[in-house]
């Protein structure tokens, strides 16, 4: 099932939107599904700076 999505508006530099269409032309996926991607590698990374219950692995990192 398809998750319910909300709208939002993005600025990219015109190189970074002429590569994202050059990738949609070569693989058919959509840009937004892209930039979506994108959206959860950077939450992934800095997933410390959120709030939340921290898990022992969060915690085994954070003495690194």
């Amino acid at each position: 099932m398809a998750r319910k999505k909300i709208s939002t508006t993005v600025y990219i530099t015109p190189e970074q939107g002429e590569r994202l269409k050059l990738l949609h032309a070569r693989t058919r996926v959509p840009v937004a599904e892209y930039i979506r991607q994108g959206i959860d590698m950077v939450l992934e990374k800095y997933r410390g700076a959120l709030p939340g219950q921290l898990t022992l692995d969060d915690l085994g990192r954070e003495k690194r």
